[in-house]
């Protein structure tokens, strides 16, 4: 027995403490539900019979008052030979007869049920005579109906003493049973009151040995993390042997303090060697910043090159080469506006142009393989935006869209007015965009490649946090594709001002 216990115990112990909890749970919510349940059953049995105890007084109050309604109906019918008054006899014969029949008719040694007995026999003769009188009435036998209403008048009487004889005797007995009844009641209730204190005791009591169990480990590991944190780290908690998730707390605790330990010992072992180390880098440090040195030596100078680009340009005007000349011009300014707007704003006609210049070096690149369109409202090339914001944009639409497609390709600038917006909208006929990579962009999740020898170092996520700054505004783009070699469509939003709306410029 005892091993059976132990076995049941060690069983428990390795339950998770939710499975524990609902285990608990479920037992003291089935205890008080089957106790509810008796007690309801009983006490709903014991008002059942209270309910019954004037039964037997309800029945002939109803028999008297249907008694009283043939009795009445039928005289008068006597007196005035109505229609009505017939029909009401006839009806209030036929409520009687429901009575009678749900009477005692049997042979019986009871008073109470003999009494029964001999009244639904003289009232079944009682309504037998009353139906003679009514047939003499109308027949207009006026001798044999006062002879024969004589006589149910005179058992009527009878009727009624006997009905009220036996209702005195039923509600006598009836008042006592009820006081039984109710005193078996009130009892019942103290029973379940009190089987409910105890049943509630005892679930606190289990409920309490359940949680003091599950909390007396958790209370010796918060003392042993607080010695810890205090710098003791001797400090072991004792195993409790289960494997719920206190056990399994307790368990991987006493592995964390053992691998601490270790990881302290290492760390001191480590110290050494990078006080060794550290000498080596110090001079290591000296010569990268050499190598830096000399890296910022052989830069180019923006400078430098843009001036050569145009004494390219002087060069070729000279010789003739008229496009060569329109080409290094281009660069040259494309250039200049990087080099003049990386750090200003600028007009949405000079981003435009900055444009047309990086197109035009494309298609000289590419010998004309990119074709441009331009649907601009004039009115709207005055407004200022953040500088090298477009041309990021049609660069990835080249390089990301339009660069290995195998029909012709389109770029489409168009700026008009929506609402309190003016739009810019870049769109081309490309590879378009999957709608996860259009949120990750967005949602400047997409981080930009500044090594990639095709592209200026400026990408989207730039352009977005560009805007937001300089609008103070957050949502003013949008990135719109129907899916794979459906192309794709930038539109960038620029509110405008109250002053810009009176026609005026936005100047920053």
């Amino acid at each position: 027995m005892k091993q059976k216990i132990k076995r049941i115990r060690s069983t428990f112990g390795d339950l998770s403490i939710q499975i524990k909890l609902i285990l608990a749970f479920l037992l003291t919510a089935m205890i008080l539900f089957a106790v509810n349940i008796i007690m309801f059953v009983t006490m709903n049995s014991m008002i059942g019979q209270i309910d019954r105890v004037y039964q037997s007084n309800v029945t002939l109050n109803s028999l008297t008052e249907a008694l009283n309604n043939v009795q009445g109906s039928m005289t008068e019918y006597l007196n005035t030979k109505s229609s009505d008054a017939i029909d009401a006899y006839y009806r209030s014969e036929q409520e009687l007869q429901p009575y009678l029949e749900n009477m005692n008719g049997e042979v019986t040694d009871s008073e109470a049920l003999l009494m029964e007995k001999n009244i639904r026999n003289m009232t079944q003769k009682y309504l037998l005579i009353t139906s003679e009188t009514v047939q003499a009435k109308r027949g207009r036998n006026i001798e044999k109906y006062r002879e024969r209403y004589e006589v149910a008048t005179e058992l009527f009487g009878h009727i009624n003493m006997m009905t009220y004889s036996l209702n005195n005797n039923q509600f006598r007995d009836n008042s006592e049973n009820y006081e039984t009844l109710a005193v078996t009641l009130r009892y019942l209730e103290t029973v379940s009151m009190t089987l409910l204190v105890i049943i509630s005791l005892i679930n606190t009591g289990l409920i309490y040995l359940l949680t003091k169990r599950m909390t007396d480990p958790l209370k010796n590991l918060s003392k042993a993390a607080n010695e810890m944190a205090n710098g003791n780290l001797e400090v072991m908690i004792v195993d409790t042997g289960s494997m719920d998730e206190v056990g399994i707390l307790s368990k991987a605790f006493n592995k964390m303090v053992l691998n601490i330990k270790a990881y302290i010992e290492r760390i001191k072992e480590n110290i050494e060697k990078e006080n060794a180390m550290k000498e080596r880098e110090l001079i290591m440090e000296g010569h990268l910043k050499d190598a830096q040195l000399k890296y910022l030596q052989a830069q180019i100078n923006p400078h430098f090159l843009f001036n050569t680009l145009n004494a390219g340009a002087q060069l070729a005007m000279m010789e003739g080469a008229d496009k060569t000349c329109l080409f290094v011009e281009n660069m040259a300014e494309f250039f200049r506006y990087n080099l003049k707007k990386i750090s200003q704003d600028a007009t949405i006609e000079e981003e435009i142009n900055l444009v047309d210049s990086y197109l035009y070096i494309l298609n000289v690149r590419f010998v004309g393989e990119i074709h441009f369109q331009k649907r601009i409202e004039e009115e709207w090339l005055g407004l200022r935006i953040p500088s090298m914001i477009l041309q990021p944009i049609v660069e990835n639409s080249v390089n990301y869209g339009i660069r290995n497609i195998t029909w012709e390709s389109l770029i489409e600038l168009s700026v008009y007015r929506n609402g309190k917006y003016v739009c810019i909208s870049i769109k081309d006929n490309g590879a378009g965009m999957s709608r996860e990579k259009i949120n990750q962009i967005l949602s400047e999740e997409v981080k930009e490649n500044t090594n990639d020898k095709n592209s200026n170092g400026i990408g989207l996520g730039n352009v977005i946090s560009r805007l937001k700054l300089y609008f103070d505004e957050e949502e003013l783009i949008t990135i719109n594709s129907d899916g794979e070699n459906k192309g794709t469509e930038v539109i960038i939003y620029i509110p405008i001002r109250d002053e810009e709306q009176d026609g005026e410029k936005h100047h920053v």
